[in-house]
Protein backbone atom coordinates (compact mmCIF):
# COMPACT_ATOMS: atom_id res chain seq x y z
CA UNK A 1 0.00 0.00 0.00
CA UNK A 2 2.77 2.41 0.82
CA UNK A 3 4.40 1.72 -2.54
CA UNK A 4 1.11 2.26 -4.38
CA UNK A 5 0.47 5.56 -2.56
CA UNK A 6 4.00 6.73 -3.32
CA UNK A 7 4.01 5.50 -6.93
CA UNK A 8 4.13 9.06 -8.32
CA UNK A 9 7.53 9.54 -6.66
CA UNK A 10 9.10 6.79 -8.79
CA UNK A 11 10.91 8.73 -11.51
CA UNK A 12 12.27 5.80 -13.50
CA UNK A 13 11.12 2.20 -13.82
CA UNK A 14 14.80 1.25 -14.06
CA UNK A 15 15.07 2.15 -10.37
CA UNK A 16 11.93 0.26 -9.31
CA UNK A 17 13.76 -2.58 -7.53
CA UNK A 18 15.90 -0.30 -5.39
CA UNK A 19 12.87 1.94 -4.75
CA UNK A 20 10.78 -1.01 -3.50
CA UNK A 21 13.61 -2.26 -1.27
CA UNK A 22 13.88 1.22 0.26
CA UNK A 23 10.16 1.24 1.07
CA UNK A 24 10.41 -2.28 2.52
CA UNK A 25 13.35 -1.35 4.75
CA UNK A 26 11.60 1.80 6.00
CA UNK A 27 8.38 -0.08 6.70
CA UNK A 28 10.29 -2.71 8.66
CA UNK A 29 12.11 0.00 10.62
CA UNK A 30 8.78 1.67 11.41
CA UNK A 31 7.37 -1.57 12.79
CA UNK A 32 10.40 -2.29 14.95
CA UNK A 33 11.62 1.13 16.09
CA UNK A 34 9.55 1.26 19.30
CA UNK A 35 10.42 -2.11 20.77
CA UNK A 36 13.31 -4.51 21.05
CA UNK A 37 12.57 -7.79 19.30
CA UNK A 38 13.88 -11.12 20.48
CA UNK A 39 17.08 -12.33 18.84
CA UNK A 40 16.81 -15.08 16.24
CA UNK A 41 19.52 -16.87 14.31
CA UNK A 42 19.31 -15.89 10.67
CA UNK A 43 20.06 -19.47 9.63
CA UNK A 44 16.79 -20.54 11.27
CA UNK A 45 14.81 -17.80 9.56
CA UNK A 46 12.86 -20.04 7.18
CA UNK A 47 9.38 -19.30 8.40
CA UNK A 48 7.67 -16.28 9.87
CA UNK A 49 9.04 -15.10 13.19
CA UNK A 50 6.51 -15.37 16.04
CA UNK A 51 5.21 -11.99 17.15
CA UNK A 52 2.81 -11.89 20.08
CA UNK A 53 2.53 -8.12 19.98
CA UNK A 54 0.17 -8.10 17.00
CA UNK A 55 -2.83 -10.20 17.96
CA UNK A 56 -5.34 -8.64 15.58
CA UNK A 57 -5.91 -10.86 12.51
CA UNK A 58 -5.07 -8.08 10.07
CA UNK A 59 -1.86 -7.26 11.91
CA UNK A 60 -0.89 -10.91 12.16
CA UNK A 61 -1.35 -11.36 8.43
CA UNK A 62 0.58 -8.17 7.68
CA UNK A 63 3.52 -9.25 9.83
CA UNK A 64 3.40 -12.79 8.45
CA UNK A 65 3.54 -11.57 4.86
CA UNK A 66 6.29 -9.10 5.67
CA UNK A 67 8.45 -11.78 7.30
CA UNK A 68 7.82 -14.21 4.44
CA UNK A 69 8.89 -11.52 1.99
CA UNK A 70 12.02 -10.79 4.02
CA UNK A 71 12.90 -14.48 4.15
CA UNK A 72 12.99 -14.67 0.34
CA UNK A 73 15.54 -11.87 0.00
CA UNK A 74 19.19 -12.44 -0.73
CA UNK A 75 21.36 -12.28 2.41
CA UNK A 76 22.67 -8.85 1.34
CA UNK A 77 19.16 -7.46 1.86
CA UNK A 78 17.82 -9.84 4.49
CA UNK A 79 20.55 -9.62 7.11
CA UNK A 80 20.29 -5.85 7.77
CA UNK A 81 16.54 -6.29 8.34
CA UNK A 82 16.80 -9.18 10.79
CA UNK A 83 19.97 -8.46 12.75
CA UNK A 84 19.42 -6.19 15.73
CA UNK A 85 21.69 -3.66 17.40
CA UNK A 86 21.30 -4.33 21.12
CA UNK A 87 23.69 -1.85 22.69
CA UNK A 88 26.26 0.81 22.03
CA UNK A 89 27.95 4.06 22.94
CA UNK A 90 28.73 7.17 20.93
CA UNK A 91 30.89 10.22 21.57
CA UNK A 92 32.08 12.80 19.08
CA UNK A 93 33.23 16.40 18.80
CA UNK A 94 32.09 19.05 16.33
CA UNK A 95 35.63 19.18 15.00
CA UNK A 96 39.15 18.15 15.95
CA UNK A 97 40.42 19.95 19.00
CA UNK A 98 44.08 19.16 19.51
CA UNK A 99 45.14 17.12 22.53
CA UNK A 100 42.26 15.82 24.66
CA UNK A 101 42.64 16.42 28.38
CA UNK A 102 43.32 13.27 30.40
CA UNK A 103 40.28 13.96 32.59
CA UNK A 104 38.01 14.27 29.54
CA UNK A 105 39.27 11.00 28.08
CA UNK A 106 38.89 9.27 31.45
CA UNK A 107 35.23 10.37 31.49
CA UNK A 108 34.61 9.14 27.93
CA UNK A 109 36.48 5.86 28.53
CA UNK A 110 34.51 5.17 31.71
CA UNK A 111 31.19 5.55 29.90
CA UNK A 112 32.45 3.65 26.86
CA UNK A 113 33.59 0.67 28.92
CA UNK A 114 30.44 0.75 31.04
CA UNK A 115 28.43 0.29 27.83
CA UNK A 116 30.67 -2.64 26.87
CA UNK A 117 30.24 -4.20 30.30
CA UNK A 118 26.46 -3.80 30.17
CA UNK A 119 26.35 -5.76 26.89
CA UNK A 120 28.71 -8.63 27.66
CA UNK A 121 26.36 -11.18 26.09
CA UNK A 122 26.62 -9.86 22.54
CA UNK A 123 27.54 -12.09 19.62
CA UNK A 124 29.85 -9.54 18.02
CA UNK A 125 31.07 -5.95 18.28
CA UNK A 126 31.64 -3.18 15.73
CA UNK A 127 33.48 0.02 16.66
CA UNK A 128 33.59 3.03 14.36
CA UNK A 129 36.75 4.87 15.40
CA UNK A 130 38.92 7.58 13.89
CA UNK A 131 42.31 6.28 14.92
CA UNK A 132 44.27 9.51 15.46
CA UNK A 133 42.91 10.75 18.77
CA UNK A 134 45.52 12.48 20.90
CA UNK A 135 45.23 12.28 24.69
CA UNK A 136 47.41 13.58 27.49
CA UNK A 137 49.50 10.68 28.76
CA UNK A 138 48.11 8.07 26.32
CA UNK A 139 49.63 7.70 22.87
CA UNK A 140 47.07 5.15 21.64
CA UNK A 141 43.66 5.89 23.18
CA UNK A 142 41.69 3.82 20.68
CA UNK A 143 44.03 0.89 21.25
CA UNK A 144 43.54 1.31 24.98
CA UNK A 145 39.74 1.12 24.58
CA UNK A 146 40.06 -2.00 22.43
CA UNK A 147 42.38 -3.66 24.93
CA UNK A 148 39.99 -2.94 27.79
CA UNK A 149 37.03 -4.09 25.70
CA UNK A 150 38.77 -7.38 24.95
CA UNK A 151 39.45 -7.92 28.67
CA UNK A 152 35.73 -7.46 29.38
CA UNK A 153 34.30 -9.52 26.51
CA UNK A 154 36.93 -12.24 26.40
CA UNK A 155 38.79 -13.77 23.50
CA UNK A 156 35.85 -15.33 21.67
CA UNK A 157 33.67 -12.31 20.81
CA UNK A 158 34.56 -11.04 17.31
CA UNK A 159 35.46 -7.35 17.15
CA UNK A 160 35.70 -5.46 13.86
CA UNK A 161 36.70 -1.81 13.78
CA UNK A 162 36.72 0.84 11.07
CA UNK A 163 39.28 3.62 11.00
CA UNK A 164 39.91 6.82 9.09
CA UNK A 165 42.76 6.38 6.62
CA UNK A 166 44.40 9.24 8.56
CA UNK A 167 44.39 7.01 11.63
CA UNK A 168 47.57 5.91 13.38
CA UNK A 169 47.22 2.13 13.00
CA UNK A 170 48.89 0.65 16.09
CA UNK A 171 49.83 -2.93 16.89
CA UNK A 172 47.60 -2.74 19.97
CA UNK A 173 44.57 -2.05 17.75
CA UNK A 174 45.45 -4.95 15.47
CA UNK A 175 46.09 -7.29 18.39
CA UNK A 176 42.66 -6.87 19.92
CA UNK A 177 40.54 -6.61 16.74
CA UNK A 178 39.61 -9.52 14.51
CA UNK A 179 39.61 -7.31 11.42
CA UNK A 180 40.22 -3.67 10.58
CA UNK A 181 38.50 -1.73 7.80
CA UNK A 182 39.62 1.71 6.63
CA UNK A 183 38.19 4.48 4.48
CA UNK A 184 38.87 4.31 0.76
CA UNK A 185 38.27 7.96 -0.07
CA UNK A 186 39.83 11.32 0.65
CA UNK A 187 38.16 13.75 0.94
CA UNK A 188 36.03 11.29 2.88
CA UNK A 189 32.72 10.46 1.23
CA UNK A 190 32.51 6.74 2.08
CA UNK A 191 31.35 6.87 5.71
CA UNK A 192 28.32 4.65 5.13
CA UNK A 193 29.98 2.23 2.75
CA UNK A 194 32.88 1.80 5.19
CA UNK A 195 30.39 0.84 7.89
CA UNK A 196 28.75 -1.61 5.49
CA UNK A 197 32.14 -3.16 4.63
CA UNK A 198 32.91 -3.56 8.32
CA UNK A 199 29.50 -5.14 8.90
CA UNK A 200 30.06 -7.62 6.08
CA UNK A 201 33.44 -8.58 7.53
CA UNK A 202 31.86 -9.08 10.95
CA UNK A 203 29.03 -11.20 9.54
CA UNK A 204 31.54 -13.38 7.69
CA UNK A 205 33.20 -14.14 11.01
CA UNK A 206 29.97 -14.67 12.98
CA UNK A 207 27.90 -16.48 10.36
CA UNK A 208 30.41 -17.75 7.83
CA UNK A 209 33.21 -18.99 10.02
CA UNK A 210 35.78 -16.66 8.49
CA UNK A 211 39.24 -16.62 10.12
CA UNK A 212 40.82 -13.28 9.26
CA UNK A 213 44.57 -12.84 9.09
CA UNK A 214 45.80 -9.25 8.96
CA UNK A 215 49.09 -8.30 7.31
CA UNK A 216 50.49 -4.89 8.22
CA UNK A 217 53.59 -3.14 6.86
CA UNK A 218 54.94 0.08 8.39
CA UNK A 219 56.24 2.72 5.95
CA UNK A 220 58.59 5.36 7.41
CA UNK A 221 56.96 8.30 5.65
CA UNK A 222 54.67 11.20 6.47
CA UNK A 223 52.69 12.46 3.49
CA UNK A 224 50.48 15.40 2.53
CA UNK A 225 49.27 17.09 -0.63
CA UNK A 226 46.98 16.83 -3.61
CA UNK A 227 48.29 13.41 -4.66
CA UNK A 228 46.43 12.02 -1.64
CA UNK A 229 43.08 12.92 -3.20
CA UNK A 230 41.89 9.42 -4.01
CA UNK A 231 39.80 10.32 -7.04
CA UNK A 232 42.63 12.05 -8.91
CA UNK A 233 45.91 11.49 -7.04
CA UNK A 234 48.48 8.74 -6.77
CA UNK A 235 47.05 7.40 -3.52
CA UNK A 236 43.93 6.46 -5.45
CA UNK A 237 45.88 3.89 -7.46
CA UNK A 238 46.92 2.05 -4.30
CA UNK A 239 43.38 2.25 -2.97
CA UNK A 240 41.97 0.73 -6.13
CA UNK A 241 44.41 -2.16 -5.80
CA UNK A 242 43.25 -2.59 -2.20
CA UNK A 243 39.63 -2.57 -3.34
CA UNK A 244 40.39 -5.29 -5.89
CA UNK A 245 41.97 -7.43 -3.14
CA UNK A 246 38.98 -6.88 -0.88
CA UNK A 247 36.63 -7.96 -3.66
CA UNK A 248 38.34 -11.34 -4.06
CA UNK A 249 36.62 -14.41 -2.53
CA UNK A 250 39.12 -14.50 0.35
CA UNK A 251 39.25 -10.73 0.67
CA UNK A 252 37.91 -9.14 3.85
CA UNK A 253 39.62 -5.74 3.97
CA UNK A 254 42.53 -3.85 2.45
CA UNK A 255 43.68 -0.26 2.44
CA UNK A 256 46.31 2.34 3.18
CA UNK A 257 46.86 4.39 6.31
CA UNK A 258 48.58 7.71 5.61
CA UNK A 259 48.46 8.82 9.23
CA UNK A 260 47.78 12.22 10.73
CA UNK A 261 51.13 14.06 10.81
CA UNK A 262 49.85 16.35 13.55
CA UNK A 263 49.31 13.53 16.04
CA UNK A 264 52.92 13.18 17.13
CA UNK A 265 52.93 9.74 18.78
CA UNK A 266 55.23 6.73 18.82
CA UNK A 267 53.40 4.85 16.04
CA UNK A 268 52.98 7.81 13.65
CA UNK A 269 53.87 6.76 10.10
CA UNK A 270 52.13 5.30 7.05
CA UNK A 271 50.93 1.68 6.83
CA UNK A 272 49.54 -0.81 4.34
CA UNK A 273 46.94 -3.36 5.41
CA UNK A 274 45.58 -6.52 3.81
CA UNK A 275 43.06 -8.80 5.55
CA UNK A 276 42.27 -12.20 4.02
CA UNK A 277 40.21 -15.19 5.18
CA UNK A 278 42.28 -18.23 6.09
CA UNK A 279 39.14 -20.37 6.18
CA UNK A 280 38.71 -19.68 2.46
CA UNK A 281 42.38 -19.72 1.50
CA UNK A 282 44.90 -21.74 3.56
CA UNK A 283 47.67 -19.61 2.04
CA UNK A 284 46.03 -16.35 3.07
CA UNK A 285 48.77 -15.28 5.47
CA UNK A 286 51.51 -15.50 2.84
CA UNK A 287 49.36 -13.84 0.19
CA UNK A 288 48.24 -11.03 2.54
CA UNK A 289 51.86 -10.36 3.49
CA UNK A 290 53.01 -10.22 -0.12
CA UNK A 291 50.22 -7.87 -1.12
CA UNK A 292 50.82 -5.61 1.89
CA UNK A 293 54.50 -5.40 0.95
CA UNK A 294 53.62 -4.51 -2.65
CA UNK A 295 51.32 -1.70 -1.51
CA UNK A 296 53.94 -0.41 0.91
CA UNK A 297 56.71 -0.45 -1.68
CA UNK A 298 54.47 1.34 -4.15
CA UNK A 299 53.75 4.18 -1.75
CA UNK A 300 57.40 4.40 -0.70
CA UNK A 301 58.51 4.71 -4.33
CA UNK A 302 56.47 7.90 -4.83
CA UNK A 303 56.92 9.42 -1.35
CA UNK A 304 58.64 12.52 -2.72
CA UNK A 305 55.56 13.27 -4.81
CA UNK A 306 53.22 12.86 -1.83
CA UNK A 307 54.12 16.26 -0.41
CA UNK A 308 52.23 19.54 -0.75
CA UNK A 309 53.92 22.31 -2.76
CA UNK A 310 53.43 25.52 -0.77
CA UNK A 311 53.57 29.21 -1.63
CA UNK A 312 55.42 31.35 0.90
CA UNK A 313 53.08 33.63 2.85
CA UNK A 314 54.44 36.95 1.56
CA UNK A 315 54.47 35.68 -2.03
CA UNK A 316 50.87 34.46 -1.73
CA UNK A 317 49.80 37.90 -0.51
CA UNK A 318 51.67 39.59 -3.35
CA UNK A 319 50.17 37.29 -6.01
CA UNK A 320 46.68 37.84 -4.61
CA UNK A 321 47.19 41.59 -4.73
CA UNK A 322 48.60 41.43 -8.27
CA UNK A 323 45.65 39.33 -9.42
CA UNK A 324 43.19 41.89 -8.09
CA UNK A 325 45.10 44.83 -9.55
CA UNK A 326 45.23 43.13 -12.96
CA UNK A 327 41.46 43.39 -13.28
CA UNK A 328 41.17 39.76 -14.41
CA UNK A 329 38.40 39.17 -11.90
CA UNK A 330 37.41 35.99 -10.16
CA UNK A 331 38.15 34.78 -6.66
CA UNK A 332 41.57 33.85 -5.32
CA UNK A 333 41.37 30.78 -3.07
CA UNK A 334 43.96 30.99 -0.28
CA UNK A 335 44.20 27.57 1.37
CA UNK A 336 45.45 27.85 4.95
CA UNK A 337 45.82 24.16 5.82
CA UNK A 338 48.10 25.15 8.71
CA UNK A 339 45.05 26.39 10.64
CA UNK A 340 42.63 23.64 9.58
CA UNK A 341 40.24 23.01 12.47
CA UNK A 342 39.26 19.62 11.01
CA UNK A 343 42.91 18.59 11.40
CA UNK A 344 43.15 19.82 14.99
CA UNK A 345 44.35 23.42 14.62
CA UNK A 346 43.09 26.26 16.78
CA UNK A 347 41.37 28.13 13.95
CA UNK A 348 42.51 31.53 15.27
CA UNK A 349 45.28 32.33 12.79
CA UNK A 350 45.13 35.78 11.22
CA UNK A 351 48.37 35.27 9.28
CA UNK A 352 46.92 35.56 5.77
CA UNK A 353 44.77 38.58 6.61
CA UNK A 354 47.77 40.32 8.15
CA UNK A 355 49.97 39.46 5.14
CA UNK A 356 47.38 40.84 2.71
CA UNK A 357 47.20 44.08 4.67
CA UNK A 358 50.99 44.34 4.71
CA UNK A 359 51.08 43.78 0.92
CA UNK A 360 48.69 46.68 0.31
CA UNK A 361 45.92 44.43 -0.99
CA UNK A 362 42.94 46.56 -2.09
CA UNK A 363 40.35 43.88 -2.78
CA UNK A 364 37.86 42.11 -0.51
CA UNK A 365 38.65 38.99 1.49
CA UNK A 366 36.44 36.57 3.41
CA UNK A 367 37.96 34.60 6.28
CA UNK A 368 36.87 32.40 9.21
CA UNK A 369 38.50 32.88 12.59
CA UNK A 370 38.03 31.70 16.17
CA UNK A 371 38.09 34.56 18.68
CA UNK A 372 35.58 34.39 21.55
CA UNK A 373 36.82 37.69 22.98
CA UNK A 374 36.04 39.61 19.77
CA UNK A 375 32.64 37.90 19.60
CA UNK A 376 31.75 39.04 23.11
CA UNK A 377 32.72 42.60 22.21
CA UNK A 378 30.51 42.44 19.14
CA UNK A 379 27.52 41.13 21.10
CA UNK A 380 27.99 43.82 23.72
CA UNK A 381 28.03 46.54 21.06
CA UNK A 382 25.21 45.17 18.84
CA UNK A 383 24.60 45.02 15.10
CA UNK A 384 25.64 48.18 13.27
CA UNK A 385 28.03 49.34 15.96
CA UNK A 386 31.73 49.88 15.40
CA UNK A 387 34.21 48.31 17.78
CA UNK A 388 37.95 48.59 18.34
CA UNK A 389 39.13 45.05 18.81
CA UNK A 390 41.79 42.55 17.91
CA UNK A 391 41.30 39.51 15.72
CA UNK A 392 42.92 36.11 16.27
CA UNK A 393 46.00 35.09 18.15
CA UNK A 394 44.06 34.33 21.33
CA UNK A 395 44.10 30.51 21.33
CA UNK A 396 47.52 29.89 19.77
CA UNK A 397 49.49 33.10 20.46
CA UNK A 398 52.80 31.36 19.85
CA UNK A 399 52.16 31.31 16.09
CA UNK A 400 50.39 34.63 15.46
CA UNK A 401 49.70 37.79 17.42
CA UNK A 402 46.33 39.57 17.77
CA UNK A 403 45.60 41.84 14.81
CA UNK A 404 44.20 45.28 15.87
CA UNK A 405 41.37 46.65 13.75
CA UNK A 406 38.28 48.82 13.84
CA UNK A 407 35.30 46.81 12.60
CA UNK A 408 31.57 47.18 12.07
CA UNK A 409 29.31 44.50 13.54
CA UNK A 410 27.43 43.25 10.49
CA UNK A 411 25.60 40.21 11.91
CA UNK A 412 25.24 38.25 15.15
CA UNK A 413 24.06 34.66 15.56
CA UNK A 414 23.90 31.78 17.98
CA UNK A 415 26.24 29.79 15.73
CA UNK A 416 24.06 26.70 15.17
CA UNK A 417 23.76 25.59 11.56
CA UNK A 418 23.67 22.47 9.39
CA UNK A 419 26.76 21.37 7.49
CA UNK A 420 26.57 21.58 3.73
CA UNK A 421 27.87 18.05 3.25
CA UNK A 422 26.52 15.65 5.88
CA UNK A 423 23.66 17.97 7.00
CA UNK A 424 24.75 17.53 10.60
CA UNK A 425 24.17 20.27 13.15
CA UNK A 426 27.33 22.19 13.92
CA UNK A 427 27.68 24.44 16.94
CA UNK A 428 30.14 27.30 16.59
CA UNK A 429 28.94 29.10 19.69
CA UNK A 430 28.00 32.75 19.51
CA UNK A 431 29.22 34.11 16.18
CA UNK A 432 29.75 37.59 14.75
CA UNK A 433 30.35 38.79 11.21
CA UNK A 434 32.77 41.72 11.40
CA UNK A 435 33.59 44.03 8.48
CA UNK A 436 36.76 46.15 8.51
CA UNK A 437 37.41 47.80 5.15
CA UNK A 438 37.78 44.98 2.64
CA UNK A 439 38.01 42.32 5.35
CA UNK A 440 34.91 40.29 6.22
CA UNK A 441 35.57 37.91 9.09
CA UNK A 442 33.13 35.26 10.32
CA UNK A 443 34.26 35.09 13.93
CA UNK A 444 33.20 32.12 16.06
CA UNK A 445 33.47 31.37 19.76
CA UNK A 446 34.67 27.83 19.15
CA UNK A 447 35.99 25.93 16.15
CA UNK A 448 33.92 23.96 13.67
CA UNK A 449 35.05 21.99 10.63
CA UNK A 450 35.65 24.13 7.57
CA UNK A 451 35.84 21.54 4.77
CA UNK A 452 32.78 23.02 3.06
CA UNK A 453 31.15 26.47 2.87
CA UNK A 454 28.65 25.93 5.68
CA UNK A 455 29.96 28.55 8.12
CA UNK A 456 30.09 31.22 5.44
CA UNK A 457 26.70 30.50 3.87
CA UNK A 458 24.94 30.17 7.22
CA UNK A 459 26.01 33.73 7.99
CA UNK A 460 25.01 35.26 4.68
CA UNK A 461 28.45 35.27 3.05
CA UNK A 462 28.84 33.71 -0.39
CA UNK A 463 32.53 33.05 -1.08
CA UNK A 464 32.03 33.72 -4.79
CA UNK A 465 31.12 37.34 -3.98
CA UNK A 466 34.62 38.11 -2.70
CA UNK A 467 37.92 38.79 -4.45
CA UNK A 468 39.71 36.37 -2.12
CA UNK A 469 38.69 33.68 0.37
CA UNK A 470 40.74 32.08 3.14
CA UNK A 471 39.91 28.36 3.22
CA UNK A 472 41.07 26.61 6.38
CA UNK A 473 40.98 23.03 5.15
CA UNK A 474 43.64 21.10 3.22
CA UNK A 475 41.12 19.61 0.80
CA UNK A 476 37.48 20.37 0.11
CA UNK A 477 35.25 18.78 -2.46
CA UNK A 478 36.18 20.51 -5.77
CA UNK A 479 32.73 22.03 -6.24
CA UNK A 480 33.13 24.14 -3.13
CA UNK A 481 36.17 26.14 -4.27
CA UNK A 482 38.69 24.70 -6.71
CA UNK A 483 36.23 24.15 -9.57
CA UNK A 484 35.54 27.87 -9.85
CA UNK A 485 38.44 29.71 -8.16
CA UNK A 486 40.41 31.97 -10.50
CA UNK A 487 43.72 31.39 -8.68
CA UNK A 488 44.43 28.59 -6.20
CA UNK A 489 47.25 29.09 -3.68
CA UNK A 490 48.31 26.66 -0.97
CA UNK A 491 49.89 29.01 1.53
CA UNK A 492 52.85 28.23 3.76
CA UNK A 493 51.39 29.98 6.79
CA UNK A 494 52.27 29.30 10.43
CA UNK A 495 50.03 26.83 12.23
CA UNK A 496 49.87 23.55 14.09
CA UNK A 497 48.60 21.58 11.07
CA UNK A 498 51.00 22.89 8.44
CA UNK A 499 51.72 20.75 5.38
CA UNK A 500 55.32 21.96 5.77
CA UNK A 501 56.03 18.87 7.86
CA UNK A 502 59.61 19.64 8.99
CA UNK A 503 58.29 22.91 10.46
CA UNK A 504 56.09 21.05 12.96
CA UNK A 505 58.94 19.81 15.15
CA UNK A 506 58.07 16.16 15.79
CA UNK A 507 59.63 14.62 18.90
CA UNK A 508 57.82 11.28 19.37
CA UNK A 509 57.29 9.63 15.98
CA UNK A 510 59.73 6.94 14.75
CA UNK A 511 62.99 8.29 13.36
CA UNK A 512 64.43 8.40 10.81
CA UNK A 513 61.31 9.18 8.80
CA UNK A 514 60.69 10.92 5.47
CA UNK A 515 60.63 13.93 4.95
CA UNK A 516 61.91 14.89 8.40
CA UNK A 517 65.23 13.11 7.90
CA UNK A 518 67.68 12.48 5.09
CA UNK A 519 68.62 9.05 3.71
CA UNK A 520 65.78 7.13 5.34
CA UNK A 521 66.14 3.35 4.84
CA UNK A 522 63.14 1.13 4.12
CA UNK A 523 63.08 -2.65 4.30
CA UNK A 524 59.46 -3.86 4.28
CA UNK A 525 58.62 -6.03 7.28
CA UNK A 526 55.31 -7.86 7.52
CA UNK A 527 53.57 -8.19 10.88
CA UNK A 528 50.72 -10.72 10.97
CA UNK A 529 47.78 -10.60 13.36
CA UNK A 530 45.19 -13.30 13.86
CA UNK A 531 42.83 -14.08 16.72
CA UNK A 532 43.19 -17.45 18.46
CA UNK A 533 39.79 -18.33 19.92
CA UNK A 534 39.30 -20.44 23.00
CA UNK A 535 35.86 -21.69 21.97
CA UNK A 536 35.44 -24.04 19.07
Amino acid sequence: MRAWRAFDSLQSMDAAKAWLFTILRRENARLYEKYRPELDDIDDFDEALPDSRHNEPDKQMEVYLLHKAMATLEPEYCEPLVLQVIGGFSAQAITSGGVLAASAFAHIAERFLAAVHANRGVDAVYFSLHGAMSVEGEGDPEGYLLERTRSILGEDVPIVISLDLHGVFTDRMATHADAVVTYHTYPHIDFRSTGARAARALLRIVKGGARPVMAKVAIPALVRGDELITQTGMLGGFIRRAQALEAEPAGMSAGMFIGNPFTDVEALQSYSLVVLDEAHDPGAAQRAGAEAVALAQGLWSVRALLQQPLTPLAEAARRTSDHFDSGRGGTVILTDAADATSSGASGDSNAIIAALSAAGYRGTVLAPIVDPRAVEQAFAAGVGAEIDTTLGGQVDPGRCTPLPLRARVHLLSGGDFRSETARQWWHAGRTAVLVAGGITAVVTSRPVSLYDRSLFLAHGQNPADFDAVVVKSPHCEPRFYSDWGALLLNVDAPGSTSANLPYLGHTRCPRPIYPLDAAVPFEPKVTLFRRQRVAS
